[in-house]
């Protein structure tokens, strides 16, 4: 892949290599710009509501603000390991922190949706560099007696934030105000910054090594396809998909896009992306698995909060606290599937976590008005005990029939079609809890008739207690609104309903995919979170 190694013609050993500091103080100026990064992903997940009601937006509409971020994060892991050879990584990180700082500001101060989605695609770019080439620097830094507690560190980092994130980003956005779920960056960041500039150096083999020629035109097509698709599946619903011009003349550019850039992938000598690596069964089947399930848990994650709040009148504060036990879940379960990970085989912890995760679906289907914040936690824990049980198997069947110089490449594939897998999600889930809301809502106004006693009822009684207030003439219209709003409500209960019972059922899509692969020896994937 593009980004090989060109090591300089003298022969030094660098074995014995250590920084000048303390790794620890160097493990932990890389690691707060990582826990913001890891951080933004879910902290802005309980704020949606409020970002479309202060935008003038659709709850939709808001949900770009989730996906393009996604989708610009993931296009730049796959030149993670080209850019640190060119630039050198201390360099990577540094730059890639105060794009992501700078971004954060202009999200806050975005004074429309068009200028948070295009901030929030700055932010997905300054990003998505950070997780792998912070995972560099700490296995790097400490000798190799040290290096599982370097990534033990990074591992609660990468758990702790997605827990802290929906609380503290509820907690700020009814306290203060939705923009301070990316003021908060500055201070994280600038910090962070400080530490490294002093800290953080590069090894002598970064400082020997010579960055190969860049795939730009592959890299091109990775951005014009990734990105036309993401347009398609968020304007597709407003704009009545392929009945719009745009979205159909978008689409043909998306397909053109990707079928040059798996030729131009495929031919090259040094690709962005090395595409053969899907001769792998191992790696293709995992590959596919991810996307799904990422599908899933991204989806899930993102439409409960709305849920919570527009139906149930939930502040952000407490849907945040009603999904926080995921974390607690993922924390508890990641080091679990990694004991038995060497003990059974992984392709059952993976199906154990599917199974789960179905579950935890499941759960959620049975929504009412009326469900209690304990079901909500329950549901949400159960599901953050499956992604700990899915995803680390998942990653080490991924790589371990893999030989060593295929290890970057892969990682970069796999986080890229994790995250476009999740983006996509999110979209089409969207799209689908709109129309089944229209449906349910179509369905439901069949019963306003004179001639349904249920319906005469309730108007009945609203138009009495309404006239104890009011003149009658406006009491009867005001019965006939506050009955149509319950319809609403009703309508948009039965949509959810029905997309985690979909999210529960395509979970078993993933088994066959898992099935597929062979069983082997345990072997960790670095770059993923």
């Amino acid at each position: 892949m593009s980004g090989a190694l060109e090591l300089s013609p003298r022969t030094e050993d660098f074995t014995t290599w250590r920084p000048r500091v303390n790794p620890w103080l160097i493990a932990l100026s890389v690691v707060l710009a990582t826990f913001m990064e890891v951080l933004d992903t879910t902290i802005v997940m309980v704020a949606l509501p409020h970002i479309a009601g202060s935008m003038a937006a659709t709850q939709s509409e808001a949900t770009w603000t989730l996906t393009s971020y996604l989708v610009a994060n993931g296009i730049v892991v796959p030149t993670t390991a080209w850019l640190a050879l060119r630039f050198g990584r201390k360099r990577l990180i540094m730059a890639c922190t105060v794009l992501f700082v700078a971004s954060s500001m202009a999200c806050g101060l975005a004074p429309n949706l068009a200028v948070l989605v295009v901030a929030r695609i700055f932010q997905g770019l300054g990003g998505g560099a950070m997780v792998p080439a912070t995972q560099a620097v700490l296995l790097e830094s400490f000798p190799p007696a040290q290096r599982g507690m370097a990534m033990a560190l990074f591992g609660v980092v990468v758990v702790l934030a997605p827990i802290i994130g929906p609380t503290f980003g509820g907690w700020l956005t009814d306290n203060y105000s939705w923009r301070w779920t990316f003021f908060i960056n500055l201070p994280v960041g600038l910090t962070s910054l400080v530490l490294m500039a002093y800290f953080l150096e590069d090894p002598p083999w970064i400082q020997k090594a010579k960055a190969g020629k860049l795939d730009s035109w592959g890299l091109a097509l990775l951005a014009i396809w990734v990105g036309a698709l993401q347009i398609v599946l968020d304007k597709g619903q407003d704009e009545d998909w392929f009945a719009s011009p745009f979205i159909t003349r978008l689409s043909v550019i998306m397909a053109v896009a990707l079928a040059a850039f798996v030729v131009r992938e495929l031919r090259t000598r040094e690709p962005v992306v090395d595409l053969r690596v899907f001769g792998n069964r191992n790696f293709w089947t995992a590959t596919v698995t991810v996307a799904l399930v990422s599908w899933v848990m991204y989806s899930s994650s993102t439409l409960l909060p709305q849920f919570l709040q527009t139906l149930m009148g939930y502040n952000a504060e407490w849907s945040g606290w009603a999904i926080s036990p995921r974390g607690f879940g993922v924390m508890l379960a990641m080091p679990l599937a990694g004991y038995l990970s060497s003990l059974i085989d992984g392709r059952k912890i993976v199906v154990v976590g599917l199974t789960l995760l179905a579950w935890s679906n499941h759960l959620l289907s049975n929504l009412t008005l009326e469900v209690g914040i304990s079901n909500l936690a329950l549901a949400n824990f159960v599901q953050g005990v499956a992604m700990g049980l899915v995803f680390v198997p998942l990653t080490t069947l991924a790589v371990a029939t893999l030989r060593n110089e295929q290890m970057g490449n892969a990682t970069g594939l796999f986080n890229l079609v994790r995250n476009i897998g999740g983006s996509v999600g999110i979209s089409v889930m969207v799209t689908y809890l709109v129309r089944r809301a229209q449906a349910h809502q179509a369905l439901l106004v069949s019963h306003l008739t004179p001639y349904d006693v249920p319906y005469q009822q309730r108007l009945q009684f609203f138009q009495w207690a309404l006239s104890r207030i009011s003149q009658l003439p406006q009491a009867i219209e005001q019965a006939h609104a506050a009955v149509y709003m319950i319809l609403l409500q009703q309508a948009a209960l039965k949509a959810y309903v029905d997309v985690y019972r979909f999210l529960a059922l395509a979970v078993f899509v993933c088994v066959p995919t898992v099935l597929l692969m062979r069983r082997t020896v345990t072997r960790g994937l670095p770059g993923f979170h």
